[in-house]
């Protein structure tokens, strides 16, 4: 068994192979993440700037069976992590030259940390899952197998638990009363992205989210050039409805992006790309369930109903469309928003891990 560390293109296309080969002909997994990693893995994303990267690959008489990219943010110099990380069968041996490689990695980068499950950076996805193996993977979350857990568990990291919550849009529901609904919107305008003017939206969704995550953990600042990437590269996929922003005397002080799940139209052999933007114009009918992705409102503004207006304004345009919802991932340790989760939805739908190991 041997570490390989991924520095030719051939072994880059190799890792990306693998990485690519978990998510296809499987019934309950869709490959949504590997243009991100081939970017990254082949210098096309701007985020390549900011990061340094090692590819690994962990190979048995000729075949891979582990994979991963160590990677360290240089606006979060303090943690190393092991991202996109894969592993479809036990394999501890491998696993021990992986963690071996990400000690030494972190020693020479000046990390104090080392975290796993975190994709780059929180918008690109976080932990592994933990319960709920049986259920499809929805749309830019996480599917893996339980043994994944084992290995960071028996090196000592600490888990970090999270869960999803889901609902069911077919049945009747408000989510607040009518006298607090006028109140609010008295008080709140949500307004729908302007695609035309894409590089100001993006720098707009940039600040609120700085502003709003500034606390949270594996969160760290991002650049406006990364986010328009990221809307760019997505963008065909989305309508502006898909990202709400709220107003309070004409600023914006919140945003919501929720999309379909883009699951429920991909094949199993599918990656996102063009063939997926036209199925969801043909097959839009199709798309049964939808995700709130991600919500953020200012830190002067939170607790004051701005997140209340976006879920009214959210459900407004989705009741009677979809059948069924669900969130994405909230920390477990986040009461606030557990709490709320709790409060509105049916329940929680999955669960999930991240790790992190102090040095």
């Amino acid at each position: 068994m041997t570490l390989v560390e991924c520095q030719s293109m051939r072994d880059r296309k190799a890792l990306l192979k693998f990485y690519k080969s978990q998510y296809v002909r499987h019934p309950l997994r869709r490959d949504s993440l590997s243009g991100l990693l081939k970017g990254l893995l082949f210098e096309r994303s701007v985020m390549n700037a900011s990061i340094d990267i090692r590819p690994l690959m962990v190979k048995e008489a000729g075949e891979v069976v582990m994979g991963c990219v160590l990677a360290r943010a240089h606006r979060m110099p303090e943690c190393l992590q092991i991202a996109f990380f894969e592993s479809p069968r036990p394999c501890q041996e491998g696993f021990a030259l992986i963690y071996e490689a990400a000690v030494a990695a972190a020693k020479a980068w000046g990390a104090r940390e080392i975290s796993a499950s975190l994709n780059i950076h929180v918008n690109y996805g976080l932990g592994f899952l933990s319960e709920g193996y049986e259920k499809a993977q929805s749309f830019g979350m996480a599917h893996g197998a339980p043994h994944v857990h084992d290995y960071f568990e028996a090196y000592g990291f600490e888990a970090v638990p999270m869960v999803t919550f889901h609902k069911d849009m077919r049945a009747d529901f408000e989510i607040m009363s009518p006298r607090l609904k006028a109140r609010l919107r008295e008080r709140y305008r949500v307004r729908h992205a302007d695609f035309s003017n894409l590089k100001d939206e993006a720098a707009l969704y940039t600040a609120i989210n700085n502003d709003a995550f500034r606390a949270h953990p594996f969160y760290y600042p991002r650049i406006e050039a990364e986010d328009y990437e990221l809307f760019k590269d997505f963008k065909y996929l989305l309508k502006p409805e898909n990202l709400l922003f709220v107003e309070k005397d004409g600023e914006a002080v919140g945003f919501m992006l929720w999309y379909p799940d883009f699951h429920q139209i991909m094949g199993e052999r599918e990656t996102v790309g063009p063939w997926t933007v036209l199925k969801r114009k043909i097959f839009d009918h199709k798309l049964k369930g939808f995700k709130v992705v991600e919500m953020g409102v200012r830190a002067s503004e939170q607790k004051r109903g701005a997140i209340l207006a976006l879920f009214d304004h959210c459900f407004d345009l989705t009741k009677g469309r979809y059948e069924t919802f669900e969130s994405g991932w909230v920390l477990s340790a986040n009461t606030d928003s557990g709490n709320f989760g709790y409060k509105w939805s049916d329940g929680v739908s999955k669960r999930y891990k991240a790790y992190v190991k102090a040095l």
